[in-house]
């Protein structure tokens, strides 16, 4: 088979925070108070593929291995996250190279992600670099909002946020129609979890489609997903990426409706 350039790269920024950075396989040490480490397990659907790239701390695109985001999300212990199973499908289903430009960091409310302030310049930072020498920014996607569940007031406003973070991420990348896949939260750190969830499934923007979390399996803190739950995730995003954005892929899921 001819190989694909890699200045072709179909490239995915991934954010929001601790449940897209990936904390499945992380664990607790029970012989040392408060430390963590991960178990290092990355199941098939996960393993590293010469298509496949992430885009470093640095500013430098290698290939790409779980764990996506540890030099990203570097003070916290990250594990498995959905990046990787969305990318193996991704390229596998579509012939492509996938670039991946992780983003995301834990327990970080969405006005953190507002314009001007540290994380969201750099992701905008990131994504523009990523394009540097080839590729092209194919989507957004975002799972966010756990943070937003403790004080009845960051819930409340929380669809305004999102959608105010869609507008600015699009227009200073240039890119009015970018797809976004943004993910219904299934656990959080408050009480508000419904009205955060409520204001995620309600946005109704163009090129915005909402994968739902809700259901799948949580480890032990009932805050972050498991592993197996990540990787299915992973497949969740990319069904609908493929089934929303993908030309070929919009008129298969469409003759499937005939």
């Amino acid at each position: 088979m001819e190989e694909i350039p890699k200045t072709s790269k179909q490239i995915f920024i991934l954010s929001g925070q601790s449940n897209m950075a990936g904390r499945g396989g992380v664990c607790k040490d029970h012989h040392h108070h408060n430390h963590q480490y991960w178990d290092k397990l990355v199941p098939p659907e996960c393993q590293p593929h010469q298509d496949i790239f992430r885009f470093s701390a640095k500013l430098h695109w290698e290939q790409a291995h779980e764990p996506l985001h540890a030099d990203i999300d570097s003070k916290k212990v990250c594990g498995v996250g959905p990046g990787m199973s969305f990318a193996n499908m991704v390229r596998e289903k579509m012939r492509v190279v996938v670039g991946l430009v992780p983003c995301a960091v834990g327990g970080t409310a969405i006005t953190r992600w507002g314009r001007g302030e540290v994380l969201y310049e750099n992701m905008v930072k990131r994504a523009k670099e990523s394009v540097e020498d080839g590729g092209e920014i194919k989507g957004l996607l975002w799972y966010q909002g756990e943070s937003d569940t403790s004080d009845i007031h960051d819930a409340e406003v929380y669809q305004g946020n999102m959608e105010k973070l869609i507008e600015n991420v699009r227009e200073d990348l240039g890119l009015p129609s970018l797809p976004i896949v943004m993910v219904a939260i299934t656990s959080g750190d408050g009480k508000y979890v419904d009205k955060v969830r409520e204001a995620q499934l309600r946005i109704n923007l163009p090129n915005v489609v909402c994968v739902d979390a809700m259901g799948l399996d949580l480890k032990d803190d009932h805050l972050h997903l498991t592993t197996e739950a990540q990787v299915k995730l992973g497949h969740m995003l990319s069904e609908v990426y493929l089934k929303n954005f993908a030309p070929s892929w919009k008129r298969f899921f469409s003759c499937l409706l005939c």
